[in-house]
């Protein structure tokens, strides 16, 4: 059980002894790791400050107690368990004082000491992983400085970073060309070590060009391009050697060609055939670990090589959003705006963002080999702290769900707001009962409320007032909007009546791509913004007020204030609504300056007739 404290608390404790377990990990390390910076060549100002800015950067993540365990989960200490009985080679006392008697004897030396589980997890507090990481320039040395202080912020939080340097402004084709990318190579490892890291250039090719030997067998999704280049193991040594010795990999964009030369390649390719490479690699390390007698993996000193992340940092920052007036969008759903983000993209932005639509595509790529937990970010120079808050939370800078208005006049949303990326699923709109899967849908509710659901009157009334259900994935998520008749209109009640997320998808984006389609369905239409491949009316239409009610205890109503319009209190209930905003957005465009009244006409009494149609909704629930 996680201690009842605060969780930013947790997480600089647990980043503070990361910080610390170097020393002791100093055993395996390589005598070259053991190289620390010219006394002359640091600020003494530069340690207090980093380390301020480092806790202040994991304050400001402000991530809540669900955060902290998914951080836990994946980087915390791995759990431990009783000692193992005494066996011939080594008796170990046991882990809690008791009335038996200790062994009086202990083998005086190991041929092969190894340490114990308990023991690698107080040497390792934090359980280190790997991201792939592009550091895109042309930088000045302000700038490489402002990065790389951020990857060694991650480093001490456990994530760790594999870098790829990539210089749009290095010659091509050029005779100093391989010169000038080593030299580029050589500046992040100098810029590393002088925040405190360990760092290893990597300067001979890592990847091959060219299709992987039976990737023709493999059934590919649809319009789903592998990368042009891959990895065998023995590539990939280098990158494991440093990781080993705890050093940051920096990797030059060489790959070897079929005449097996070392040519320069696209920053691009070498990241994809790493992200296919070492999920590969991981899961055949993972099959032939050793497991002790009692059925535990054996220690090891090996760094998971599965990237958690995909980083993407230039100078451009995320991919512009039609919906934002260009600014980045927030998070992207690859699996169903991918093209629809290629069909939207304006032809003004290939000069300003020159490659936000190839970094697009590197990210599907990776994505679809990394687990999908998995999520790839894509960040500006002038925002790498956003990195310590994608890594706690694993969730946008600002969340894409907040309503329009809102996030238009957010300060934190800016040029260079980190736009991040999830493989996502498919998000579909049906509209009549004969369509949903009941079966699905009743595990979805009833794994999401912990309830049991009353089928017969649950879909007898669907069939009489059903509008429409937005489905995101095998039922993974689902959104259900009712049209609620009301006595004194002609104009029915649009009503949210369920809206569930399993909980194996919770914190994955799900609750915010399904939050996105609803609005676009119901209260956003109208709006060009609304004009998302879902599946639904594509934005035309107009936009009606979407109510829905809660529970007075739900803990999900923070999340639900933070979305509606407002809301009221009804006994045991809270009523939220959401206003249409084309209807409030041409009542504003018509007074001008002079702005909305605090009450409309059109929502004179409008709680009243809310409050007495939704309190006579009947129960679902057994």
């Amino acid at each position: 059980m996680i201690p009842q404290t605060a969780p930013s608390a947790r997480l600089v404790t647990a980043a503070l002894k990361s910080h610390r377990a170097h020393t002791h990990r100093a055993f395996y390390a390589t005598i070259r790791s053991l190289r620390q910076p010219p006394p002359s060549s640091l600020d003494p100002d530069d340690a207090p400050t980093s380390d301020n800015d480092f806790i202040l950067s994991i304050l400001r993540a402000n991530p809540s107690l669900r955060d902290t365990r998914s951080y836990l989960a994946s980087f915390g200490p791995r759990p431990q368990r009783s000692a193992p009985a005494p066996s011939e080679d080594i008796i170990i006392p046991p882990p809690h004082t008791t009335n038996e008697p200790v062994a009086k004897s202990i083998p005086i030396a190991l041929e092969h000491p190894k340490p114990s589980p308990i023991i690698a997890s107080i040497l390792n507090p934090v359980y280190r992983r790997t991201a792939l990481v592009k550091v895109q320039g042309p930088f000045t040395d302000v700038q490489l400085d402002s990065i790389t202080r951020g990857l060694v912020y991650l480093e001490k939080l456990g994530l760790v970073s594999v870098i790829v340097v990539e210089n749009d402004d290095l010659p091509r084709g050029e005779q100093d060309e391989r010169s000038a990318v080593v030299e580029e190579t050589m500046r992040v490892v100098t810029s590393l070590e002088k925040h405190g890291a360990r760092a290893r250039p990597v300067v001979g090719a890592v990847v091959r060009l060219g299709p992987k030997s039976g990737e023709d067998d493999i059934p590919l999704e649809r319009d789903f391009v592998p990368p042009e280049s891959h990895t065998v193991p023995s590539d990939l040594i280098p990158i494991r050697s440093a990781l080993r010795a705890g050093e940051i990999p920096v990797i030059a964009p060489f790959a070897l060609d079929s005449f097996c030369r070392s040519v320069r390649v696209d920053a691009n390719d070498v990241i994809a055939g790493l992200a296919r490479g070492m999920v590969e690699t991981a899961a055949e390390d993972r099959s032939q670990q050793r497991h002790s007698e009692d059925g535990y993996p054996e220690f090891s000193e090996d760094i998971d090589l599965t990237p958690l992340r995909l980083m993407i940092i230039d100078r451009h920052g995320g991919v512009p959003s039609y919906a934002r007036s260009g600014y980045p969008h927030l998070l992207i759903n690859l699996t169903s705006e991918y093209q629809h983000i290629h069909e939207t993209f304006d032809h003004r932005w290939n000069d300003t963002h020159p490659t936000a639509l190839s970094n697009l595509a590197l990210a599907r790529t990776c994505l679809a080999y990394m687990p999908p937990t998995s999520s790839a970010v894509m960040v500006s120079h002038k925002s790498p702290s956003s990195l310590i808050g994608n890594l706690i939370t694993n969730k946008p800078a600002v969340s894409s769900s907040l309503p329009h208005a809102l996030l238009q006049g957010n300060r934190k949303l800016t040029p260079h707001t980190p736009t991040l990326l999830r493989r996502g699923l498919p998000v579909r709109v049906i509209r009549s009962v004969a369509e949903i899967d009941q079966a699905k849908m009743n595990h979805l509710l009833e794994q999401s409320f912990g309830r049991t659901l009353d089928n017969s009157s649950f879909y007898a009334r669907l069939e009489k007032s059903l509008d429409f259900v937005v489905v995101a994935g095998d039922y993974a998520g689902a959104a259900i909007v009712t049209n609620e008749p009301s006595p004194e209109s002609s104009e029915p009640i649009s009503y949210l009546d369920k809206f569930a997320v399993l909980p194996s998808h919770q914190g994955d984006g799900t609750v915010d791509f399904l939050w996105v389609a609803l609005h676009d369905e119901s209260y956003g239409l109208g709006h060009p913004f609304s004009a998302n491949p879902n599946g639904g009316r594509g934005g035309k239409g107009d936009g009606r007020d979407l109510v829905w009610r809660s529970r007075s205890n739900n803990p999900v109503n923070k999340w639900y204030f933070e979305r509606s319009s407002g809301h009221i209190r009804m006994g045991s209930w809270v009523l939220f609504w959401c206003d249409g905003e084309k209807r409030l957005k041409i009542e504003e465009g018509r007074r001008g300056s002079a702005g909305l009244s605090y009450i409309e006409e059109w929502e004179q009494g409008r709680l009243g007739k809310w409050a007495d149609v939704v309190a006579k909704i009947p129960s679902s629930w057994k």
